[in-house]
This record gives C-alpha cells, sequence and structure tokens, in this order.
C-alpha cells in the first residue's frame, strides 16, 4: 500500500505508473503474440477475427469495468481518508459485483453472439472464426473480471507494483500456451482464446492468495464476501458514467470496423495489426491516466487539491515526453514493426500508412488522458463520458465515414487524430471551469453515516 497524499507530487506519480506501465507493455506483449501467431500459422482474415472480436468483447464487458472504476475511486478516496473499515467493505461490494454482472454479460454475450456480430459485418470467411473466439472469452469472463478487479483494488490501495508480478506470469504462460495449442496442438483460433483464459486465471488466483498472505488489513474472502449498498450506489454513481463510455467506445470501434470492412480483407487485416501496435503507442498515457486517477482519489480524499493540481501539471510533463519518443521510434520502424505480424506486402504497406499518420499525434491524445485521470479521481465520471460520446459520435464516425469516401481507407486514418484534438481542447476549457473539483464522495458517504 502506498499512501500517495506526502511526498514529491511528480516523483510519486512516475514511480506508481512505471509498473503500470511496464504491466500494460507485457498486456500487450502477449496480444502481439496472439497476433503474429495467428498471422503467421492460422491464415488469412483470422488476424480480423482476432482484430474485430475485440471492440465487441470490450463492448460486451465495459459496464463491468465501469464498475470497478467507480468502486475503486470510493476505495481510493477511504483509503486518502484513513477509512480502513469502509476500504474493506468497498473491496468486498465490488467483488460480488463485478462477480454478478461476469455471469450475467457471459451468457446475454452467448445467446445472442450471433446478431452482435452482425453489427460489425464481417469481410466473409471471418464470421465464424470470430464467433468461436469470442464464445470462449465470454465463457470465462469471471476469470478476466476478477483479475482486473483485483489489479484496480491494488491501485485504488496506492500498490502498482504487485499486479506485474502476476501480469508477467500470465504473459509468459498466454505466449507458451499460443505457441503449443496452435503451431503444436493445430487447435486454430481456438487454441488462443484457451491459452488467454487460462493466463488470466493463474493470475486472478495467484493474486487473491496474495492479498490473503501479505495485507493484514484487508482479507478477501470469496466465498464470505459482503454487501454494502451504500456504497454501490456511490460507485455505481461514479462508475456507470464511466462504463457507458468504455461501451460507447466500444461501439465506436465496432463502427469504425464496420467502415474498414467496405475496403476488403486485405485492409481489414492491415488495420487489425496496426491499431495493436497503435494501442502499445498510447499505453504509456493510459498507464500515467490510471496513475494519475489513484492520486487524485486520495488527495481529493484528505482534501489536498493544491497537490491534485500539480500532480496534473507532472504528469502532463512526463505523458507527453513519452509520447514524443514514441511517435519518433513508431515512425522509424512503422515498417518492421508490421512485418513481425504478417510476411503480405500489402497488408504491410496499409498498416504502415496509418501507423505513420496517427502515431504522430500521441502527444495529444496523452494531454486528453491526463485531465481525464484528474476528472475520474476526483469522482466525475460525466464529463469523460459526455466528451467521449462528442468526439467519437459526432466526429469519430461521421467523418471516418465521410473521408473514406474521398481519400479511401486513408481518410479513417486521418480522422483519428482530429478527434483526440477536439477532445483535448473541450477536456482543458473545462479543467480551468473548476466543476470538477465539486464532486469529491467522501464527504457525501460521511453524511449517509456509513
Amino acid at each position: 500500500m502506498k499512501d500517495l497524499t506526502v511526498g514529491k507530487e511528480g516523483k510519486l506519480i512516475l514511480l506508481f505508473a512505471l509498473p503500470m506501465l511496464i504491466g500494460s507493455i507485457f498486456q500487450q506483449l502477449y496480444i502481439f503474440v496472439d497476433s503474429i501467431v495467428v498471422g503467421n500459422f492460422i491464415g488469412e482474415g483470422a488476424l480480423t477475427a482476432v482484430g474485430a472480436s475485440f471492440p465487441v468483447f470490450f463492448a460486451l464487458i465495459s459496464l463491468g469495468i465501469g464498475l470497478a472504476t467507480g468502486a475503486g475511486v470510493v476505495i481510493s478516496q477511504f483509503f486518502g481518508a484513513k477509512q480502513y473499515e469502509n476500504v474493506q467493505k468497498g473491496i468486498d461490494t465490488m467483488y460480488i459485483i463485478l462477480f454478478l454482472s461476469s455471469i450475467i454479460i457471459g451468457i446475454t454475450g452467448i445467446t445472442f453472439i450471433d446478431e452482435i456480430l452482425s453489427v460489425v459485418r464481417l469481410p466473409k470467411g471471418t464470421e465464424n472464426s470470430a464467433k468461436i473466439y469470442l464464445t470462449i472469452l465470454l465463457a470465462g469472463l469471471i476469470l478476466d473480471f476478477g483479475y482486473n478487479g483485483t489489479a484496480a483494488i491494488f491501485r485504488s490501495l496506492g500498490d502498482s507494483k504487485t499486479p506485474l508480478f502476476f501480469l508477467i506470469i500470465a504473459t509468459f504462460t498466454n505466449i507458451i500456451l499460443d505457441i503449443l495449442f496452435v503451431k503444436y496442438f493445430k487447435m486454430g483460433i481456438e487454441g488462443i482464446a484457451y491459452a488467454t483464459l487460462i493466463s488470466k486465471a493463474g493470475a486472478f488466483f495467484t493474486a487473491i492468495l496474495y492479498i490473503k498472505r501479505k495485507y493484514e488489513l484487508f482479507n478477501v474472502k470469496l466465498l464470505h464476501l459482503k454487501f454494502d449498498k451504500k456504497i454501490f450506489l456511490k460507485g455505481l454513481k461514479i462508475g456507470m458514467p464511466s462504463g457507458l463510455q468504455q461501451m460507447f467506445v466500444a461501439l465506436g470501434m465496432m463502427a469504425i470496423y464496420r467502415i474498414v470492412g467496405k475496403f476488403g480483407v486485405t485492409v481489414t487485416d492491415a488495420y487489425s495489426v496496426a491499431t495493436r501496435i497503435d494501442f502499445l503507442g498510447m499505453v504509456p498515457a493510459m498507464s500515467f491516466s490510471m496513475a494519475l486517477t489513484a492520486f487524485t482519489g486520495q488527495n481529493i480524499g484528505a482534501g489536498r487539491i493544491d497537490r491534485v493540481k500539480q500532480g496534473l501539471k507532472a504528469t502532463i510533463i512526463m505523458s507527453g515526453s513519452f509520447a514524443v519518443l514514441i511517435s519518433l521510434i513508431v515512425i522509424s520502424s512503422a515498417n518492421y514493426l508490421m512485418r513481425a505480424f504478417t510476411p503480405d506486402p500489402e497488408i504491410i504497406r496499409i498498416g504502415t500508412e496509418y501507423l505513420l499518420i496517427v502515431s504522430s499525434f500521441y502527444i495529444i491524445f496523452s494531454v486528453m488522458f491526463s485531465l481525464m485521470g484528474t476528472y475520474r479521481g476526483a469522482g466525475d465520471a460525466l464529463f469523460p463520458m459526455f466528451i467521449t460520446l462528442l468526439t467519437l459520435w459526432l466526429i469519430r464516425v461521421p467523418l471516418s465515414d465521410y473521408l473514406s469516401g474521398i481519400y479511401g481507407e486513408k481518410g479513417i486514418w486521418y480522422a483519428l487524430p482530429v478527434t483526440w484534438l477536439f477532445g483535448m481542447t473541450v477536456s482543458s476549457v473545462y479543467y480551468f471551469t473548476g466543476r470538477w473539483k465539486r464532486k469529491v464522495v467522501v464527504n457525501s458517504i460521511l453524511q449517509a453515516d456509513l
């Protein structure tokens, strides 16, 4: 556990963000291996099936992620206020909600899998592979929710290092199983999905054992969890907008895939690979944003708004520096990065084109995400949801469709930086209004006599 209410703001956030950054890189590493194995051993169209399945899967689980985010903010504010009994209540309540929602979402997703995939309008020949892959992931959704919820608890308590160790183990387990299941057991796309589930299950259960043995203040008993209605409602108030935001992001990604799909399997395969690389380029901004959320939550709970502002400034500088460095790396090596995933020269050409356009604007993305991290940590989840809906559905999707009719698939690539620029501008204006400072949740919970 780490108290983020004392000490140099920038140093605290950097040291807190680095384990999450390394962890995210490892997480992306096994996603990369998934794509490399798929691209080299399964065949054409499989990359599209796996790539297009991600936004569908993300859309289905987004509400659960939002609930975990909301509970995490409440937990971090309780921890900052030294209300340890309420921290325990928050942890128990989060697990109960995550487990119940994973069962409901998993059953619903599997039942309506055909109707859900029809929204994406995948190229012919890829639908069945996507269906198989998604069905397996949804069947084991409780493991995914369990691990990510546990990682959120660690972060809320100021510990970003411990989840890294479990993630490293999961990454190498997934890589080994990918190669074993696909190359040697010839299991195809099913092998990729099973490898993912097994690795997450191992990470989840080892993390639970670690909490039980190492944390004296808090004790997680999965079979004896206690539900707290007031904490749930407060977490729901924060988490539901975040969950809806995540869901609309995923639906937007599905809409983009639908536009990309008009250009055929080769373009969708290239887009699937390039977006995986692109996502790795955005990981530092996301990691710093998550660190800033925990930092803001604890300091808001402690009544230190001055530290929140200094933390944001430091995060923008650090995250922006990483963004510039990664932009230079991706621009100089885009072609080589694409070659690792596929030998197809046309897929490599199209994917390189995407990376050269989008990666030049990572610094804009980093500033926008730093601001969003501050708002979420303060308990203001409505504005991030609003800005996401506005930029994605009123700008990116329509602009992608319009520009694709003029410039082909390149028009879709150009629409993304325009979206980031708009989002950063509006988020910056909102920061200076100061409205986000009025959303603290600890005082209102105390008034409810918890």
